[in-house]
């Protein structure tokens, strides 16, 4: 591995990081032996090739992942790719539950990410489907993953709500700022409420907010 690779961001997270230390550890040796810049986007470290995002680390409560952002273009000899949930169309995971795994698959895994390099030279790109399914920002996806009460309470919501949440979580251009905003909005949500809706109480015009909150006593 080649020191002057390393990004600093990267560190300060694995130090931070006590479920999966090891685990993350292998996959950044594994993913940086295949020439690819190591970045920290999304709160995960994250690896590019010429701008483009190839494959997140990332880890959940039952597993971690190599997460290939055109997944769905890789060729899967092995079968190991797993596709999130049904509205996720580009994105597929390998996962790993314990260090061996990860061990024992690494030539294998270092083929999945070169194939992923592959697919950037060729300049391909994922054909999403079209006024069927809600494009979900990937940070919402990365907290769905996390949250799984989330991602049915927000699926629970009316079609015209869920659109408003996508619309406001997809315009930042900046994602710390798309991922404060998922952030702000996190109880609204289990609460089953949307963007613009009432929630204390105090609305004429319920059930969206005609800022009557603002005259609220303390």
């Amino acid at each position: 591995m080649t020191v002057n690779r390393l990004n600093p961001k990267v560190d300060e997270f694995l130090s931070k990081t006590n479920k999966w230390k090891e685990e993350f550890e292998k996959l950044r040796s594994i993913v940086l032996d295949c020439e690819l810049k190591e970045e920290y986007k999304w709160m995960h470290p994250c690896y590019t090739f010429e701008k483009k995002n190839v494959v997140l680390i990332h880890g959940f409560k039952d597993y971690c992942a190599l997460l290939f952002h055109k997944g769905a273009l890789l060729k899967d000899p092995h079968g190991l790719l797993i596709q999130q949930t049904e509205n996720v169309q580009a994105a597929r995971q390998i996962r790993f539950t314990n260090l061996q795994q990860i061990i024992e698959l690494e030539a294998i895994l270092k083929e999945y990410i070169r194939n992923a390099i592959e697919v950037e030279k060729a300049g391909l790109e994922v054909e999403y489907k079209k006024n069927t399914e809600l494009d979900i920002p990937e940070e919402l996806q990365l907290k769905f993953d996390e949250l799984p009460n989330l991602k049915s309470a927000f699926e629970a919501l009316t079609p015209g709500r869920q659109k408003a949440y996508i619309h406001h979580f997809s315009s930042p251009k900046q994602s710390k700022t798309r991922i404060s905003r998922i952030e702000n909005c996190l109880e609204r949500i289990l609460n089953g409420k949307g963007l613009k809706d009432c929630t204390c109480g105090l609305s004429k015009r319920m059930p969206n907010c005609d800022g009557s909150h603002k005259y609220k006593e303390n």
